[in-house]
């Protein structure tokens, strides 16, 4: 499908599966938040289960203007992340550039019916009229789903929030903008303690931003941000309340021969995203995939190519802005495999125990119901295979930057422009 038919407003820009992967959230640049249900099993179409079905739609976030710095604020939704479900609703956190929102999503299939007060059609009743008292009874009614804004979290930011990251203790949750990070109480919307200010006194001596921030998935005390220079810090916020000084400090030392003009850019890190073991984090750069053990800083124990063939087009790439696009990377369940976008359509699966890695594209031509997904390949020169693709013929409008795998089987969704495909494993 072609870019030039999509609206703006419908570009995916997140994808989350919630705890139990029964749930699938999207937002766009349009501010709206789609959540997807997974079908329950059915005797009658065995096929049916794992089928996402639209569950909830609701506007999460509106354009606003800042009118002291005269500056338009998108309503584009740029993370959401799912808090772990404690009774029968659902809620999330969903930000864009300045806000963050915590969402309930809840269930209503009953209605009361027989007011003393008041007659069927909503209107009042004459006091005369009422003679008996009644007794209001619960009526099953049609299924809705009701998506409420229960907390707003504002001005609390300066710059741009790329990240929010629920705490393991369920209670707090970070939030990071280009240069800060801020801790907040889920339950307390008026102030929140800022726990990272890397803001130099002068802006000009600005060398470094921060791309991402995640807490650890279980020690409630140690989160890790990522920045623009390709290293990554890791913090315990019981060893002093400002976190400025990190515990521990992840980069690899860059290979002299191999520096460009653009080495600088492309080590910028878009992604930091922690195992759910907490042993391992993954960093993505614009070339590569990186697995760290966190019990070692100096180098990454796995680096995964993804589209290596593309270092020989950074100039290109550099001319049409696509060398600054952030990708996003994902843990499958059990932290065997991880994934990640690339062009045209592409995404990459690396397989942490048998090495392996696959090429897979998501679009409209081989997303039949059922069909097998081929394997991709991209050749570099000399003589094109048959059912290879030339890197010269590769389609760079047509991204993959978010995906997301099922916290516990292996069904990944992939967001491709303004198209969400999910794919499961073949279950024979």
């Amino acid at each position: 499908m072609s870019n030039s038919g999509v609206s703006l407003a419908d570009i995916i820009s997140t994808v989350e599966f919630n705890y139990s992967g029964d749930l699938l959230a999207t937002g766009d640049k349009g501010g709206r938040v789609v959540i997807f249900q997974r079908e329950q099993e059915n005797k009658s179409r065995p096929h049916s289960r794992g089928e996402y079905n639209v569950y909830s739609t609701f506007q999460s976030h509106e354009p606003e203007f800042d009118y002291l710095k005269s500056l338009e604020i998108e309503e584009k939704i740029n993370k959401i992340r799912w808090l772990p479900q404690q009774n029968a609703a659902h809620f999330l956190l969903s930000t864009n550039d300045k806000t963050i929102k915590l969402w309930k999503i809840s269930e209503r299939d009953k209605r009361a019916e027989g007011y003393n007060l008041k007659d069927e059609d909503g209107r009042l009743r004459d006091p005369f009229r009422i003679t008996a008292l009644r007794v209001p009874k619960l009526k099953p009614m049609d299924l809705m789903v009701e998506a409420s804004p229960r907390r707003i979290f504002a001005n609390a930011h300066t710059y741009h929030i790329n990240s929010i990251s629920v705490n393991s203790d369920h209670e707090t949750y970070l939030s990071a903008d280009d240069l800060r990070i801020n801790l907040w109480h889920l339950e307390i919307t008026d102030r929140s303690f800022n726990i990272v200010d890397i803001k130099p006194v002068n802006m000009e001596e600005l060398t470094e931003v921060i791309t991402a921030a995640e807490f650890h998935p279980h020690q409630c005390n140690v989160f890790v941000y990522s920045s623009s220079k390709g290293t990554v810090r890791l913090c315990d916020m019981r060893s002093s309340a400002l976190c400025d000084r990190h515990s521990k400090f992840f980069e690899e030392p860059e290979d002299p021969s191999s520096r460009s003009f653009f080495s600088e850019i492309i080590s910028s890190i878009s992604d930091v995203k922690f195992s759910h073991s907490g042993r391992y984090m993954m960093t993505r750069d614009y070339l590569s995939v990186k697995v760290w053990d966190l019990n070692m800083e100096s180098r990454p124990v796995e680096t995964h190519q993804v589209h290596e063939y593309l270092r020989s087009k950074l100039c290109s790439l550099y001319e049409n802005d696509c060398i600054f696009d952030k990708f996003e990377c994902c843990w499958s369940g059990s932290d065997s495999a991880i994934m990640t976008g690339s062009y045209n359509n592409f995404f990459r699966m690396f397989d942490r125990n048998t090495r392996r890695d696959v090429t897979l594209e998501a679009s409209r031509e081989n997303s039949k119901p059922r069909a097998s997904l081929k394997p991709r390949k991209v050749c570099t020169g000399g003589k094109r295979k048959k059912d290879e693709i030339s890197v010269d013929s590769l389609d760079f409008n047509k991204k993959i930057l978010h995906t997301a795998w099922h916290p516990a089987e292996n069904i990944i969704a992939v967001a491709a422009t303004n198209n969400l495909y999910i794919f499961q494993d073949k279950v024979n």
